[in-house]
């Protein structure tokens, strides 16, 4: 199964919570794999996992949701688009093997796919924002780190 295709399911499960409780979602976990028949163990396994990180990251990705989503928090978002957002969000910050634009994409496809007709703009808005200050925040750490070592570093007799 292709990443985009495990993604997708990820990005289901995580729509899945939204009407399930804790207890509900191990049944339907079960349930929902079931249902999508012939499936390789790795497949299942890393769909597993990547739902498990993200809902173990949940409220920090709801709070930078929250703060890049000036008038939408996220109880007053759509749940497609905060299923997407959610999922794209953990891939931006904790999983490196998933590249930014790459992140972003997927969910705006997502959101476009299965959201409302503004959806697609509206994630992909949220995700430039936090992008954006992602990059910001990183410029200013190497900025930093730059000065710091050159503050340590003998000065050189002209």
């Amino acid at each position: 199964m292709r990443r985009r295709e495990q993604r997708e399911h990820v990005f289901k499960l995580m729509f899945m919570t939204e009407f399930n409780s804790e207890e509900e979602m191990t049944e339907q976990l079960s349930l929902y794999f079931e249902g999508l028949g012939e499936l390789s163990e790795q497949d299942q396994e890393y769909m597993k996992k990547k739902y498990a990180h993200v809902k173990e990251h949940l409220e920090e990705i709801d709070a930078q949701l929250n703060n890049a989503s000036r008038g939408w928090k996220t109880k007053r978002m759509s749940r497609v688009d905060l299923a997407a957002l959610r999922l794209a969000v953990y891939e931006m910050e904790y999983d490196a093997d998933v590249p930014t634009g790459v992140a972003i994409n997927e969910a705006v496809e997502l959101a476009k796919r299965f959201g409302g007709d503004a959806s697609g703009s509206f994630v992909n808005g949220v995700l430039g924002k936090i992008a954006s200050e992602k990059d910001e925040k990183k410029n200013e750490e190497e900025t930093a780190d730059t000065e710091e070592k050159s503050a340590g570093a003998p000065e050189e007799n002209a």
